[in-house]
């Protein structure tokens, strides 16, 4: 398990555990009051920690090396059933975004998201989970599709930000995202989407438009990353803390703003600690929503959907 810095007490208590055990296990030391007791300054220790999290230390959680992707959310929900679908029938398969058909619960859904890496290798394969223009057209065709056959769809949002080379802005990619939100806000089947990780700018928003937007507890959903925020407000990366908390982009922020219906509570420590509990909890939130939309017809829930976007923000004339 890898420790961001501001868990390294936590790291420190266990590994004192850990040696602990040991000595107990090699020795016929009674050592089971001690064990105890450092089990109670790192529970407690995990509680205070994860309690008072700032923006910044949520955006370093929503990027652990360890947290789980869109395929380890698909797998576990899907098991078998998943079938992939590939290419935007214009230009090429794009491995950011991946999509196809599964079963969540016995019902069928077209499930639609980013993929990042692993490793150095397959972060690379996946352009560390920025989409070109034919991911943004491969994923409207499988919705297009889904709407075709009346499959709901699923989209889990995880990306630092679409792929900003120049061949993809020569293969339009601001038209490939805004003609997705367009044809999302209209699309005639109940569209669901989680953000599992990163939801930058509109990167995420291009598969980021449902009747249902939930956020994972330690994820951040915003216009610019606070990386970026911080380079060009302060000319410096030194300030990206400050840019977090000024960019209002955890989940609470986003819930009290009411730009996402609910927040997906993860595990103590985040989703990475405890992986089946964290996909239990994301199957119930999808289920729920679906299970709201499922019965209303066509045209509610495109309108619905139309209102929602509609009353987001606020403008004076």
């Amino acid at each position: 398990m890898e420790y961001l810095d501001f868990e390294l007490p936590i790291k420190e208590l266990e590994d004192q555990l850990d040696k602990c055990l040991i000595i107990g296990q090699e020795s016929a030391v009674d050592v089971t009051n001690t064990c105890k007791q450092i089990s109670k300054k790192l529970e407690e220790t995990k509680r205070k920690i994860y309690k008072n999290l700032t923006a910044w230390q949520r955006v370093q959680l929503s990027r652990h090396p360890n947290r789980p992707y869109t395929l380890d959310h698909i797998r576990a929900l899907c098991g078998d059933t998943f079938l992939e679908l590939h290419g935007d029938r214009g230009f090429k398969d794009d491995k950011a975004m991946i999509g196809g058909l599964g079963k969540i619960c016995g019902q069928s859904f077209m499930i639609i998201g980013q993929q990042k890496g692993y490793n150095t290798k397959t972060r690379q394969y996946r352009n560390f989970g920025m989409p070109n223009p034919e991911g943004y057209r491969k994923a409207l065709r499988l919705m297009k599709m889904a709407e075709k056959f009346g499959i709901p769809v699923v989209s889990f949002v995880d990306t630092p930000g679409a792929f900003p080379g120049i061949e993809a802005e020569e293969r339009g990619q601001g038209e490939a995202i805004a003609r997705n939100i367009f044809e999302m806000v209209r699309l005639k089947v109940p569209v669901i989407v989680v953000i599992v990780g990163e939801g930058a700018s509109g990167g995420a928003l291009g598969i980021g438009v449902g009747d249902r937007v939930y956020m994972m507890e330690n994820t951040w959903y915003s216009v610019i990353s606070p990386e970026s925020c911080s380079s060009i407000l302060w000319k410096s990366w030194d300030y990206k803390e400050q840019a977090a908390e000024a960019l209002k982009l955890t989940s609470a922020d986003m819930k009290k703003q009411k730009l996402v219906d609910d927040i997906i509570p993860e595990p103590l420590g985040g989703a990475h600690f405890d992986r089946e509990t964290a996909f239990r909890t994301v199957e119930q939130y999808i289920m729920k929503g679906f299970n709201e939309l499922k019965d209303l017809s066509t045209e509610e829930l495109v309108a619905q959907r139309m209102d929602k976007y509609c009353n987001m923000g606020e403008f004076k004339e």
